[in-house]
């Protein structure tokens, strides 16, 4: 079925917005409007704190579910400010040690410092991805816009090579053109490869339009190639077709659990991802807390533009 042109065009309004420094500055930080992003975003985000994001993974794993908690931000373009927020994901990590979840911690370079100098992103993730290795917890380095792709890489690289810090993942976008070069690269390297399909806003000479078959195909393609590999994964979608089509091929080929997982946003896809754990799949359920989620919340609704819909409820709700 082809989508409605102006649903695709309200999509993609929305994924510039997120983009939009000024737009997240305002939504942010203005007194007046803040109530009503977090309206909207407590359907997205755990809330603001650690301790927030602990009691959601509690939820989660109480239901079988593994965790990753990422603590919102990107583009920081301060060092002290990059060394701070560092510090939030040290106390995360110290949390998840002491409540013993099962929980990896995801993060983007550029909120640790990649952007302001690529040393100093590199050491802040070695400084998290250490204490995370030193309690038993695996760390996820999320995916930004592709202009960053190389340096993503590169840095996530080191970490393997340089530092020998194995419990470190990446993840790669299924859209983006230039993914079926990369995950062979990926591949030589131990750490999980967290699938998607990719939420930025990008031109069609670098990414798969959101709706196209192209994308589909390009993300079975991918997801088959890690499956069949037994390369350690996370098969992030809530595209149930998706779902359906990869199960059934483990399923016919044999392919061993241990290696994979499916992974599902928190608040998104429940059900999907409960169905998955009781037919005996390892499942994931990702969350995101902190204030710096305007990026995120828009692009989550991007994905279902009929999500405004539910945000304009959201606004009306006088439940605090």
């Amino acid at each position: 079925m082809t989508e409605n042109p102006l649903i695709q065009q309200a999509a993609d309004a929305l994924r510039a917005l997120a983009l939009n420094e000024d737009a997240k500055e305002r939504f942010c930080r203005d007194p007046l409007l803040q109530p009503f992003m977090h309206r909207v975003s407590r359907r997205y985000v755990a809330g603001y704190t650690v301790d927030d994001a602990l009691r959601r993974v509690a939820e989660m794993t109480a239901r079988g579910h593994k965790a990753s908690a990422e603590y919102m931000g990107e583009s920081c373009h301060d060092e002290a400010f990059a060394n701070a927020e560092t510090e939030v994901f040290l106390q995360l990590v110290q949390g998840l040690a002491a409540s013993g979840h099962d929980c990896s911690i995801s993060f983007d370079l550029s909120h640790i410092g990649a952007v302001v100098d690529p040393e100093l992103g590199y050491r802040n993730a070695r400084r998290i991805a250490m204490a995370a290795a030193e309690a038993g917890r695996e760390i996820m380095i999320s995916m930004e816009n592709h202009k960053r792709t190389d340096l993503i890489y590169g840095l996530y690289r080191r970490l393997h090579e340089e530092a020998g810090l194995h419990n470190t993942g990446i993840t790669i976008p299924a859209r983006r053109h230039r993914s079926v070069q990369d995950l062979p690269m990926l591949l030589q390297l131990p750490g999980r490869i967290r699938l998607v399909k990719g939420a930025f806003h990008e031109d069609e000479t670098v990414s798969w339009p959101r709706t196209s078959p192209g994308l589909a195909n390009a993300y079975r393609e991918h997801a088959a190639t890690l499956l069949r590999s037994g390369h350690l994964c996370s098969i992030a979608t809530h595209d149930r077709s998706i779902q359906r089509d990869l199960t059934a091929l483990i399923r016919s080929e044999g392919i061993a659990p241990g290696r994979y997982e499916f992974e599902s946003l928190d608040g998104l896809g429940t059900q999907q991802i409960d169905e998955l754990h009781a037919q005996g799949f390892a499942t994931r359920e990702y969350t995101v807390f902190g204030a710096e989620h305007f990026l995120y919340v828009l692009n989550r609704i991007a994905e279902e533009p009929v999500r405004v819909y539910q945000a304009l409820l959201d606004v009306l709700d006088s439940k605090p």
